[in-house]
Parts: C-alpha cells; structure tokens; sequence
C-alpha cells in the first residue's frame, strides 16, 4: 500500500468540486476550452477500438467485413466519477449503446441529466466544423443514459441500486430492467485519486464482478507522478485532497485486486508542463 500521513477525505473531495463550475472548464482544471478535451476523446476511442473493434460502426481496418452479420448485442459500459458527462458524450456513448453515468457532485451530474435531456428534445446537431453537438443515440431513442449520484466509496458496480440515488434514465427503455445485468466497459477516469489504497483496491475488486464476459474490461486513464528512486511513490494534493499516483503503485493495486493488465498507453498531445497520463485495460486474471 502507499503509505502516506495524509489520506484522501471523501467529503473534502466532494467539497472542492462542488465549488467549481459544472462546464468543461471545471472539470477540467481551465483546459475545457482547449484542444485536451478533443485530443484525450480521440485517444480514448482509439485505445478501445484496438482492443474492441466490434465497437466501430463504420468500415475501417479496424473492423474487417464478415460473411455473418454479428449478433445484435447492446454494449454496455459505466463512467465513473463522470463530471458533467465528457466521457459519456464524446467516447463511450460513440462506442456502446448504454452507459450509466456516475458522479457524487450533485451540480455536475444534474449539469449532465439537463444537457442529455435537451439532446433528446433538440436532437444532434453540427457546429461549424460538422462536428457532432449534443449526446449521440438519445433523440432516436437507440441509446440510453442512466444517471447514479453516489461516490466510489458506497458504489458496488454489480449492484448499482444499493446505497445510491438513481436520477433517471434517458433515451432507450428496454422491456426487461438491466440495472443489474453487469458491464462491458467500466470506464474511470481522473477521479480514482480521491480513493485511498484500500477502498480503491475493493472497487477494482467490485468492478471486476461486474464484467459480463472475458472480453469486458476495466479502463483505468489517470495522471501520473514520477517514480521515487525507480520506487512507486504518491502525490498527496491538499487543494482537493486527492492523491497522483504512480505507474507503479497502480500496477501494484491492479495485481492486489485480482486483475491482470494487458495494455498500457501514454496519451500523447496534451499541453506541455502537464502530468503523464496513462491508460490502462485491465481484465480478471
């Protein structure tokens, strides 16, 4: 474990964000306006057509044709600590049919339930450089949100009902309730730093059973501190009590979870003075 004299405090976290204003550049740290938010979903998407390439929609070198079309299946995939919904929007919602959406800041996931709810009354739009606006799937009805208020510490992902408060869901209603029926995808990304060793250890352990199959996955994209002397180390963040580790201790905790890694990338692009980040899929060993 690492060890450290100060350890993340929940409500502290909590606290902090709640402070910052529910847009792009709140969540963001003031790169909202940027390209990071453009480079880093591109990357992300990128990362998860190479692992999964049954999730590309268009013909490519990623998906080759085949003589039997696939089996209708609806992909499903959980964003974690999800902000105002970025990741939702502009990777997983790309990628798979359903995503529960789950964040603890009560003004950052009602920001994302109003703008999901808008994309269904509006529908999807282009801006001025025929990019996509608004939330993919959700004014047909082919795709679905479901939004969770709860923090990592009370959140069991095989039983995403217990002890947390369930918003709502938009778009696709299916005839048999999923809620329990597990993911494909469990997505964290840049808020595993407010969980200390232990609880973050016991999430991955509840994450992994919650994959459905032995192609699902847990992505872990998170910033990274230097090593210690070629030693894992921890960066303690008093400002939103938060820890940076690094690639170590993360592959230390993985291991202790019971998941193997099997790829692992920097993503590139970001502006200079930055934390690395990397992303990691992991799968149950």
């Amino acid at each position: 474990m690492t060890v450290l004299d100060t350890q993340p405090d929940l409500q502290a976290g909590i606290d902090y964000w709640a402070k910052q204003p529910a847009s792009l550049d709140g969540v963001l740290g003031g790169f909202g306006s940027g390209p990071l938010p453009r480079i880093d979903a591109l990357g992300s998407r990128q990362f998860m057509l190479g692992i999964l390439p049954e999730l590309c929609t268009v013909p490519s070198t990623l998906r080759p044709p085949r003589v039997e079309p696939e089996p209708k299946r609806r992909y499903r995939a959980l964003d974690v600590g999800a902000g105002i919904g970025r990741v939702t929007v502009d990777v997983l919602l790309r990628l798979v049919s359903d995503v529960v959406l789950l964040e603890p800041v009560e003004s950052f996931i009602k920001e994302a339930l109003e703008q999901c709810k808008n994309s269904k009354l509006l529908g999807t739009s282009h801006n001025d450089s025929g990019y996509a606006v608004g939330w993919p799937g959700i004014a047909e009805e082919s795709k679905s949100v479901t939004f969770v208020k709860a923090p990592l510490q009370n959140f069991d992902p095989a039983r995403p009902r217990n002890n947390t408060e369930i918003l709502g869901r938009v778009g696709f209603t299916p005839i048999e309730d999923d809620t329990d029926s597990g993911f494909d995808i469990i997505w964290c990304q840049w808020c595993l730093g407010h969980l200390n060793d232990s609880d973050l250890v016991n999430f991955l352990r509840m994450s992994k059973n919650a994959l459905r199959d032995s192609r699902s996955l847990i992505v872990i994209k998170e910033n990274l501190c230097a090593e210690r002397g070629g030693g894992p180390r921890a960066v303690f963040d008093e400002e939103d009590s938060s820890l940076t580790r690094s690639d170590l201790v993360f592959k230390r905790i993985f291991k202790e979870a019971g998941l193997k890694l099997f790829r692992e990338k920097i993503q590139r692009g970001f502006p200079q003075g930055l934390y690395t980040v990397k992303t990691y899929a992991l799968r149950a060993s």
